[in-house]
């Protein structure tokens, strides 16, 4: 306790750092989720995917990034045996932001796409088991994650190969893709427009305090929907095409249109990737300051001080900047060759997994969502489409994520600890 009455002001600091280093990391390897498809199907270039997304994601994070947030992700550790020694929770949330940062940096570097949540919470289990122990961890819960590294890019998966394998069946292998192309678009728009206001609604408008029932989220949605879905039938039917022209042309064509649908999809996702996941770097923070500012009391929830969701935003937008480039390419370019419509089908099969995901409980990573996806559409095209090298980099990286965290976790929270004098 006298470590946070004599260097309360200090250990605020050194938390904003690495709570701003932590963001960063989330910016250059997270936020790939929601371009990289994009990105690989040419329908946007890295800059433009990087400007889009600096936009959404900041807006994510800041407008939607909620005034109160879990001081623990994902109610991971048992905060009681703290109680008596919060100093430890203090040092030990610094570690965790500092540990998971360096190993998201690290990724980020060599391409690899791991998942930002659970970085953290290896992290945040490493340094709870040498501070009080394996009994403050929620074991069960661990065991959920560990699981969701199978289930959840399975569900993905399966949904784009359906999505995609459809547009396949109803539009590129007849023999009037155009026109079934106007007749079948504004129903994917239709769906598009369904899945994407269900995951703002359930990740984004509960964090400014829209909660929204489950009957009036779905009701809004579907109306969403059938708006999306007229809009769609307006624009595509306003095309004018040389009936005449090659087959080749009309497919070129339809794939525009899936280009426009993707950049939309990608927008939303975004946006929900902002609001959801800046709380991985600013949860941890927000404890630390909730208590020291309480003078040793820990809280279930904290209250934001009005600088730290700004910090967490612009984290991840710096990180973005900087770094984002490398983990984009790993998933647009690096898995298995992306058109527009593909991308589309990866892209709206992550956005339904996670609105899945939500309903039930099931504890997902957005990244294992998402590779999932563009796998699954891989498959449709046979295994000979996939690139094995470059998946079997990813699923290393996912598996070793935990414990990695854990490990640099453990080493820093030493290193504070002796530093401290604790």
């Amino acid at each position: 306790m006298d470590i946070i009455a004599s260097y309360g002001t200090l250990l605020i600091i050194i938390a904003a750092a690495v709570g701003f280093f932590m963001a960063y990391g989330i910016g250059a390897n997270d936020v790939a989720n929601a371009m990289g498809t994009s990105v690989g199907s040419k329908a946007l270039t890295i800059k433009q995917a990087i400007i889009i997304a600096m936009i959404f994601e900041f807006a994510g994070a800041y407008l939607a990034g909620g005034e109160v947030t879990s001081t623990i992700r994902k109610g991971i550790i048992d905060a009681t045996p703290f109680v008596d020694i919060p100093e430890l929770m203090v040092l030990g949330m610094i570690s965790a932001l500092f540990a998971a940062g360096t190993w998201l940096l690290l990724a980020s570097m060599l391409g690899w796409p791991v998942s930002t949540t659970h970085s953290i919470i290896g992290a945040i289990i490493g340094f709870a088991l040498v501070a009080v122990g394996s009994e403050a961890i929620q074991w069960g819960k661990v065991a959920g994650i560990v699981g969701s590294w199978i289930v959840t890019p399975a569900i993905s998966g399966f949904i784009a190969y359906l999505i995609f394998m459809s547009a396949q069946k109803l539009i590129f292998d007849t023999d009037k893709p155009l026109e079934n192309a106007k007749r079948f678009v504004p129903v994917y728009m239709g769906l598009a427009g369904f899945v994407m206001s269900l995951v703002t609604i359930k990740k984004g408008l509960k964090h400014i305090g829209v909660n929204l029932g489950t009957v009036e989220g779905y009701a809004l949605a579907i109306g969403i929907a059938v708006l999306v879905g007229l809009i769609g039938k307006m624009a595509i039917n306003r095309l004018k095409i040389d009936p005449n022209a090659d087959k080749q042309m009309h497919f070129n064509n339809v794939e525009k249109v899936f280009a426009i649908l993707m950049v939309l999809t990608a927008c939303c996702m975004a946006f929900a990737h902002g609001s959801n996941d800046v709380a991985n770097a600013i949860g941890p923070l927000a404890a630390v300051v909730n208590i020291v500012e309480h003078n040793g009391e820990i809280a279930k929830k904290a209250a934001l001080a009005w600088w730290i969701l700004p910090l967490g935003g612009l984290g991840i937008v710096v990180g973005l900047a900087v770094l984002g480039k490398k983990v984009i390419k790993t998933i647009g370019e690096g898995i298995t060759h992306l058109t527009p419509s593909r991308g589309f089908a990866a892209e709206l099969a992550a956005a339904s997994t996670v609105v899945i995901a939500s309903g039930t409980g099931l504890p997902i990573s957005t990244t294992q969502t998402l590779v999932g996806a563009v796998l699954g559409v891989g498959m449709a095209r046979g295994i000979a489409a996939l690139n094995m090298g470059v998946i079997r980099n990813i699923v290393v990286s996912w598996v070793i994520t935990l414990p990695v965290g854990a490990a640099l976790a453990i080493v820093i929270f030493y290193i504070l600890r002796s530093a401290f004098g604790v």
